[in-house]
């Protein structure tokens, strides 16, 4: 496993270890303002547990900027993790998570200082984080590498259901509620869930919403794991394919819509040039501006000199002009730069290919 898949796992997995801890130090917070107690958890065992997740969580969404930064994929810079809203990569989800962080960090550092800046002022605070909870819940959904599956909306979920049920409970044992704030209260607490669930029903659930997220126009075509195209074993005698070339090509374009809307475009192609060989591209995405916002793709090339099958995905797109990276089973990797033109009426397409290592 290579460096940068490393700390794209990491920083996965810490940002959702982030969410859940921040959840459980939510609902502590809320049992212990209840006054809840047992024989076994006395309440300021309770309030020592609320504590320290909320230091952990702090520790683990420390761990996922740090890994976030250092993973080269997206342009996200500790900047970015501080500053609201002025990334260029998502900038309002990937803000969100800033304002939480910013807000858990004020709510560490006020309590250092609690003796000095006195008990109304931090509490004032200390209400005013718990609001870093949903907006973490809503960067991780509208932003996350997992917002589409389904074991993360499943761990969102029972996250919104813990925290509602614990606001429930408060309610209900308060001594200090009135009917109309314990409808109110109970009226919120069940219309959070279905807030959110509508939201992601029409937004991170639906495809294009990479697009539709603000992400950069250069990273819409590419994915972290690429359609993965068959490759069979290379004999050890195979010979290097061509380092560099440039050739003309010729073939076919066919497009086709599912359901959902999604649409995915096929591009086969024949080297007219040496090394001779065959080319495909395949496109999956949505329609958007008059093109198709690129959700998956994958690339193969086969040279006719070797023989030897490469693979990989497309890293930008920018018209009728296509860039790819692709990789043989020896490693041998080459950057490839279609030129493309279409006949989408007759089905042909024509391009102009030029290839160098990387």
């Amino acid at each position: 496993m290579t460096t940068a898949t490393t700390l794209w796992y990491v920083a996965r997995g810490s940002g959702v270890v982030a969410l859940l801890l921040l959840t459980s130090s939510v609902v502590l917070g809320v049992l212990t303002a209840t006054r809840v107690r047992t024989d076994r958890w006395p309440r300021f065992a309770v309030a020592s547990l609320h504590r320290n997740l909320t230091l952990l969580a702090l520790a683990f969404i420390g761990l996922h900027i740090v890994t976030i930064v250092g993973d080269s994929y997206v342009p996200i810079s500790l900047k970015d993790a501080v500053l609201p809203f002025v990334s260029p990569y998502r900038p309002l989800w990937l803000g969100l998570g800033a304002v939480a962080f910013d807000l858990l960090l004020a709510l560490v550092i006020t309590s250092w200082l609690r003796k000095r800046i006195g008990w109304r002022l931090w509490r004032g605070i200390h209400w005013l984080a718990y609001a870093s909870w949903p907006v973490a819940l809503m960067h991780a959904l509208g932003t996350g590498s997992d917002a589409r599956t389904g074991w993360l909306f499943l761990l969102g979920a029972a996250c919104v259901a813990a925290v509602a049920a614990s606001a429930l409970a408060r309610i209900a044992m308060s001594p200090d509620s009135t009917p109309a704030v314990r409808t109110g209260g109970g009226a919120a607490a069940i219309a959070l869930p279905l807030l959110v669930f509508f939201w992601y029903q029409g937004g991170p659930a639906r495809h294009g919403w990479a697009a539709r997220a603000g992400t950069p126009t250069h990273l819409l075509a590419s994915r972290r794991h690429p359609a993965v195209v068959s490759t069979p074993t290379v004999p050890k005698n195979t010979p290097k394919p061509p380092r560099s070339f440039s050739s003309s090509a010729s073939g076919t374009i066919s497009r086709g819509q599912n359901a959902d809307g999604s649409v995915l475009v096929v591009l086969k192609l024949r080297l007219a040039g040496s090394p001779h060989g065959a080319l495909r591209i395949d496109l999956h995405g949505v329609p958007f501006g008059g093109g198709v916002s690129m959700d998956s793709s994958g690339v193969s090339f086969v040279p006719a000199t070797t023989r030897a099958v490469y693979y990989g995905s497309v890293t930008g797109l920018d018209g009728d002009r296509v860039w790819a990276t692709v990789r043989d089973a020896a490693g041998d990797r080459l950057g490839l730069t279609v030129n493309l033109t279409l006949n989408d009426a007759a089905g042909t397409a024509s391009a102009t290919i030029d290839a160098a290592t990387v």
